[in-house]
């Protein structure tokens, strides 16, 4: 597929934080790709559509299924960055058939989606992407567990700051799910919980030497690894570092254990690490997403249905784009006195 051949993307809340990496990430990979980018504030989403160039902004309205556009308005993809409770932008999608990306929606936020999505099967490819760092530590998990005859255990863990979590709309964002989420999803031994008190806490020692205490986290990537991998017990959990912690950067710990190509027990830790971590990452798995659901990295785009982005992408493409993009990668044994509980 030529990216100049095809109707712009259009980013709405593509002004943000992590939806201006997006649509940098996006000019760097296909220079001839038409970007439109819709935000709140108007001056600002063209200056960056005059800053990455081939782009313009404009003002949707997502009170709209039509997103308050003219008739003739034709977009390639259709990705939203921000909670749209009304679904509009999800409709417009359906209706032009073209893909549909919702990166803000968390565990119990599905719902209403899917329903659409299912009711509607062959209108477009929809990709649930309400996973951390837009899908990245799904599929670096995935390749972390290529070596493992079976996986039983996988624990992630995300050191960042309060200053890496996004601008004003993430932190909004972050605000409604503390106010109305239920206890974080979990796979427990083989069961589904939604974990509280003390079950939603853990504790695990930083790749530092330093402990830390973490609260689990909704994200749709325990469902993805739970079926990728048939795994009996997956969580996430976030810690959030204050300025006086002297770790150099921010990162994702993968902790996996299970049984080795030999049949031994197996444990292993990966380390993803990157100064530009959340909405840098976040940026870089939305526009490989995009990419991949128009064809511009190598076969025919995307068929419509459902997907999440562990069915789209193949994990060692992904940490190749991440090792080319300047972050750390790397994995080593679990020594054995870095135990989480």
């Amino acid at each position: 597929m030529n990216a100049s051949s095809l109707a712009p993307v259009l980013l709405i809340g593509g002004a943000g934080r992590v939806g201006s990496r997006a649509a940098r990430w996006l000019r760097d990979m296909h220079p001839e790709l038409p970007i439109v980018i819709a935000g709140r504030d108007i001056a600002k989403a063209r200056r960056l559509a005059t800053e990455i160039g081939h782009a313009s902004a404009i003002v949707i309205d997502l009170g709209r299924v039509d997103l308050g556009l003219d008739e003739d308005a034709s977009f390639s993809a259709v990705t939203v960055l921000l909670k749209d409770d009304s679904l509009s932008a999800m409709h417009f999608a359906q209706t032009h058939g073209v893909p549909y990306v919702a990166i803000s929606d968390y565990a119990f936020d599905i719902g209403p989606e899917v329903a659409l999505g299912v009711a509607r099967p062959n209108a477009a490819p929809v990709l649930l992407l309400g996973h951390f760092l837009g899908g990245i530590s799904v599929l670096a998990t995935l390749h972390a567990t290529r070596n493992f005859q079976r996986v039983d255990t996988i624990e992630m863990a995300a050191v960042f700051s309060p200053a890496d979590i996004g601008g004003p709309t993430a932190q909004a964002d972050m605000a409604r799910v503390a106010e109305i989420a239920p206890h974080p999803l979990m796979l427990q031994d083989g069961h589904w919980v939604w974990a509280k008190g003390e079950a939603a806490q853990r504790t695990f020692t930083d790749i530092d030497g330093v402990v830390r205490q973490g609260q689990a986290y909704p994200l749709l990537d325990v469902v993805s690894l739970a079926v990728a991998t048939e795994a009996v017990s997956i969580r996430i959990d976030a810690f959030m570092r204050n300025d006086a912690d002297s770790s150099p950067s921010h990162r994702l710990i993968i902790d996996i254990a299970g049984l080795s190509q030999n049949g031994e027990p197996k444990r292993t830790r990966w380390v993803i690490e990157d100064d530009d971590f959340h909405q840098g990452m976040s940026g870089i798995g939305l526009a490989l997403a995009i990419e991949r659901l128009l064809g511009l990295s190598g076969g025919e785009p995307v068929k419509p249905g459902l997907y999440h982005p562990e069915t789209l992408l193949r994990s060692e493409d992904v940490m190749q784009r991440l090792k080319q993009a300047g972050v750390s990668v790397r994995a080593y044994p679990l020594p054995d006195h870095v135990v989480s509980t």
